[in-house]
């Protein structure tokens, strides 16, 4: 049974980038800064304490801990694995801060569901202006941190207008803006503008809704811990106290969340980052990195993108997918031939900077408000940057420890 969960979560770990666990160590020599590091998970990712306790970041090698040891403060959070971006931030926000998820009064009604959520106690709870922190963010995890970085600093003003009207039922502090507690943002194989892959919701969504029977029944009433926590509390899909398996998995497929664009499924897809502008800026006073892969190969013959042998098996069929696809998105922009190499769920061109913001490769000499992209790592698929793939441990911690590098050299 363990090797068969744990095979399933490798499986699953498609785009997945939040728990933090641990105490503050003093940070390594050589450091400008010493704001806490948080790594955040994309899509199906989960908690440090669920999956028998296979780690997201690292799988039976711990990742968090491997850089804590060196004397970085990095820790790991969890979200909703299948939340929407919007609902991501909410809860990572109320998850490093503390307190009660709040999703916003207009943002709850609009999508049918409940406004609050879990209660957190904060694992940095002195974030502000002053004590900044770093955010780091796998294939969507990328995409939360950037909309929190973003509804930080503009807030939200369908959120501001609704309290205008109805001031008795308050305001997040998240959606009114004017903070700017974020130092920097890295971005690791994260689809910026959006996977060819997600387009198609004929595949993604009833994935979604068989992982959800599948691991609704191994986290039955026997098993301790839950091995798995959808965190999809919002949409009333939370099993209840002596409620059966087969009357649990019938609410879960009535829920309001197949039928709204709320979704990890459709923010993950082009036209969701295209419609999601709004809160995935580029800001002024932010320095952001970002790290991409591929896991495919030009033939001499037909100059067809193919997986490469070492990408996950499981990511092959989606790779081909991507590879073939095209389309011209609604904003005219073509995904064309250049959108077909591919780490095994992210398109490569998509995984470098967000399209039409200032970007440069990296250098010694990052600047603010302006993306540096890492060259592409050739034969690294989706799950190779979380220590799950067949690269050895000693690269994937070397790769980290390059990350956390840079960006505690950061100047304040």
């Amino acid at each position: 049974m363990r090797r068969r969960m744990i095979i399933f979560f490798a499986t699953v770990a498609c785009f997945v980038s939040i728990t933090f666990h641990g105490i503050e160590q003093k940070v390594a020599a050589a450091t400008q800064n010493d704001y806490p590091i948080i790594l955040v998970h994309g899509l199906a990712g989960w908690d440090r304490n669920e999956a028998l306790g296979y780690k997201y970041w690292g799988g039976f090698y711990d990742i968090q801990q491997t850089l804590k040891q060196k004397g970085y403060p990095v820790y790991t959070a969890t979200v909703g694995p299948f939340a929407s971006n919007w609902d991501r931030a909410a809860e990572l926000y109320a998850y490093i801060k503390g307190g009660t998820v709040d999703y916003g009064a207009a943002h709850a009604a609009r999508e049918n569901h409940a406004r609050y959520g879990r209660t957190y106690p904060g694992i940095y709870k002195q974030w502000s202006d002053a004590n900044k922190i770093h955010l780091v963010g796998h294939s969507m995890g990328g995409l939360t941190i950037r909309q929190l970085t973003t509804m930080l600093e503009d807030g939200n003003a369908e959120e501001q207008a609704y309290y205008k009207a109805h001031p008795e039922q308050g305001i997040s502090p998240l959606f009114a803006g004017k903070k700017h507690s974020i130092q920097s943002v890295t971005t690791i194989a994260t689809p910026n503008n959006g996977t060819s892959f997600a387009e198609n919701e004929n595949v993604l969504v009833p994935v979604i809704r068989n992982m959800v029977t599948g691991m609704s029944a191994l986290s039955g009433n026997a098993l301790h811990p839950i091995i798995y926590d959808f965190k999809l509390d919002q949409f009333g899909i939370k099993r209840q106290p002596n409620e059966t398996l087969p009357a649990y998995n019938n609410r879960v497929f009535k829920s309001a969340i197949w039928k709204t664009d709320d979704i990890s499924s459709y923010d993950l897809s082009v036209e969701g980052v295209i419609k999601n502008q709004a809160n995935l800026q580029t800001k002024s006073d932010v320095y952001y990195f970002s790290y991409t892969g591929q896991a495919t190969r030009q033939t001499l013959l037909t100059k067809q993108e193919v997986p490469m042998i070492t990408m996950f098996p499981a990511f092959v069929p989606a790779s081909n997918y991507m590879n073939s696809f095209r389309k011209t998105a609604s904003n005219g922009m073509k995904i064309d031939n250049t959108w077909a190499a591919n780490d095994g769920l992210v398109n490569v061109v998509s995984s470098y900077y967000p399209f039409g913001v200032s970007a440069k490769k990296a250098d010694a000499n990052p600047v603010k408000g302006q993306w540096n992209y890492y060259p592409v790592k050739q034969g690294w698929d989706h799950l190779d940057f979380i220590g799950m793939g067949d690269k050895l441990p000693s690269v994937v911690n070397t790769f980290y420890l390059d990350i956390v590098k840079t960006v505690t050299n950061l100047p304040k």
